[in-house]
């Protein structure tokens, strides 16, 4: 549901008018992914997410009773992964009724709604932190006793992804099961990049499009980081690498079409409630591979394309987008490895590999289809 938006005024009013928590004798200090000292009352027992996605982690930790903590989160899960929310959705049904917030980088996020939750800590993104500093909303929140804390998937997510595991561990009272989480993450890893520094194979020229059929523009990618890191790991080379220099960015159909990429891998997610009947390739828990296949085909019709020898010789594919906003890469840099050394990874099984992951970890029953290929179908 979500709540009206007060005035940021009227929020600040109320602030100064609401005690502040003393300090309590069970508080820990904690240090985020930007550095800051944060004190929290821990372990928790009221979060809120600063993002839905967040589920992907806080799933994996809490397995059992995933939202128990949680009293309140942005309203992005149900629409960025649609397929992933309803199998959530049909467990746990309570979840429609949690209240929800915009995104403090669209300047809606509602502070007065934060207060009446009475949140022990505010979990947020740390692509979101020059907003929320822009806004001083971590201060408007530490004057009711809301600290925030910042975790990091998505910007440099090889570099944080571990250290945001464990703050969050901690703050749950969860940290052994966060080390369970964190060294099978690395034991799956570590099959690939093992195997890769022993056989040196020659390494293909990947384009990776990010969101492909979001919109009608092309083609946004990756940099050095995220999925562009994940095709580095997987024995790759990344196409746009040398083009853009942030974690994000845009490269134009001339330079597709110069760099003649061997491979081609589009990241896509069911984008309904975005772009209704939308281009986009519906990759995802349950999704109909077929499709989302012919979709992913349609797309290679583009003028990006055009004489490409990865689309000339059907190397091209479809991965879930929520890789790359999630403690769950290191299934993609599997699935990525399979595709650019079929032979050298032959028997490594990325479906089994999420499917483990799901029976070990989280609290719904996996469904395949979050990668498809051309080469599936002759």
């Amino acid at each position: 549901m979500k709540l009206p938006q007060l005035a940021v005024c009227a929020a600040l009013a109320l602030v100064s008018f609401l005690p502040v928590p003393s300090r309590a004798a069970d508080k820990i200090t904690v240090t985020d992914i930007t550095g800051r000292t944060v004190e929290v009352k821990a372990p928790v027992n009221k979060v809120i997410l600063g993002e839905g996605r967040q589920v992907y982690f806080v799933a994996a930790l809490d397995t059992e009773t995933p939202f128990k903590r949680v009293v309140g989160w942005r309203d992005d899960f149900e629409k960025a992964d649609l397929d992933g929310y309803k199998d959530y959705l049909a467990k746990y049904p309570e979840i429609a009724k949690l209240p929800t917030f915009g995104g403090s980088k669209e300047g809606t996020f509602d502070i007065e709604q934060a207060v009446a939750l009475a949140p022990d800590v505010m979990i947020m993104n740390v692509e979101a932190k020059t907003a929320t500093d822009d806004a001083k909303l971590t201060e408007k929140l530490a004057k009711v006793g809301i600290p925030v804390v910042f975790v990091d998937f998505r910007d440099k997510p090889f570099e944080n992804t571990e250290p945001s595991m464990r703050l969050i561990g901690k703050l749950f009272g969860k940290e052994a099961k966060a080390e369970e989480f964190i060294a099978f993450r690395k034991e799956q890893i570590d099959r690939v990049t093992e195997r890769l520094a022993k056989a040196n194979p020659a390494k293909p020229v990947v384009m990776m499009e990010r969101a492909g059929g979001y919109t009608d523009d092309c083609c946004m990618s990756f940099g050095n980081e995220n999925f562009g890191k994940m095709v580095e790991i997987a024995g790759g080379i990344n196409m746009a690498g040398k083009i853009i220099p942030g974690t994000f960015g845009v490269v134009n159909p001339e330079q597709v079409i110069a760099a003649n990429p061997d491979q081609v891998i589009v990241t896509g997610s069911n984008w309904e409630l975005y772009v209704p009947g939308g281009a986009w390739v519906g990759v995802g828990s349950g999704a109909d591979e077929a499709k989302a296949r012919d979709k992913l085909a349609a797309l290679m019709k583009r003028p990006a394309y055009t004489g490409v020898k990865a689309v000339q010789n059907r190397q091209v594919h479809a991965i879930w987008h929520q890789f790359y906003n999630s403690p769950y890469q290191f299934v993609a840099i599997q699935q990525i490895a399979k595709w650019l050394h079929p032979e050298l990874f032959k028997d490594l099984d990325p479906d089994q590999t999420m499917k483990t992951l799901y029976e070990r970890f989280l609290p719904v029953a996996y469904k395949p289809g979050y990668w498809v290929s051309l080469t599936d179908k002759e």
